[in-house]
């Protein structure tokens, strides 16, 4: 009888905490500028302004594809395939 008692306390504790786990959650919807966020027009502009100039700065960054870099080729030795035609 104990028993089933400690383990019905037990789930509803759980049940209880996680219920306000989830109810914290929902509310930084408006922390993180969600629904109901309150940020004014001018903010919401210099937000986007500054996410602009983000970007086009991005943009003008070289693509680092181009460059082929390896970090590790002075520590590498030549391929065999090299060195056997060197021989040659």
């Amino acid at each position: 009888m104990r028993e089933t008692v400690i383990v019905a306390i037990t789930g509803a504790l759980i049940v209880i905490l996680t219920m306000g786990v989830a109810f914290a959650q929902n509310d930084l919807r408006d922390v993180q500028g969600g629904e109901n966020s309150l940020r004014t027009e001018q903010e919401k502009k210099n937000d986007r302004d500054i996410d602009r100039a983000y970007h086009s700065a991005v943009r003008r960054l070289p693509d680092k594809e181009k460059k082929q870099s390896d970090p590790w080729g002075d520590v590498r030795p030549a391929p065999p395939a090299a060195a056997a035609k060197h021989k040659q």
